[in-house]
């Protein structure tokens, strides 16, 4: 089964991506904030990573920056999570390994096709 770790400091926005992607066959790691997540990746490197583009202290660009870095960081599939459409935001994510961009809302039609994109679906 493939893992999955979503990074957002919303505990509402994690719980929705979290039951979706159960419900897509997937086990789900979660972090509120970008250390936790690298911490996670440390002990743990996921298949694929959906990672808030703001938040406090260390945004979704940096988290992607220091992912990328560290042992494994080149695997995993990295979707940046946005609120708002936003190109310079999208070209720092992309810059620092981010593999795509999603909008926030999101449902699990939306989720499934970016998981699809990516070639992520689960065995």
């Amino acid at each position: 089964m493939k893992q999955v770790l979503i990074v957002d400091d919303s505990p509402v926005i994690r719980k929705v991506a979290r039951r979706i992607l159960e419900g897509l066959r997937f086990q789900t790691a979660e972090a509120e904030d970008a250390r936790e997540g690298l911490d996670a990746c440390a002990f743990l490197m996921p298949d694929a990573i959906f990672v808030d583009g703001r938040m406090p202290e260390m945004d979704g660009a940096s988290f992607v920056k220091e992912l990328r870095k560290m042992p494994g960081g080149d695997k995993p599939r990295v979707v940046v999570v946005m609120s708002e459409s936003d190109v310079a935001q999208t070209a720092r994510a992309r810059h620092c390994g981010a593999d795509d961009i999603m909008l926030k809302p999101f449902d699990k039609e939306i989720m499934t096709a970016k998981i699809d994109e990516l070639g992520l679906m689960a065995a």
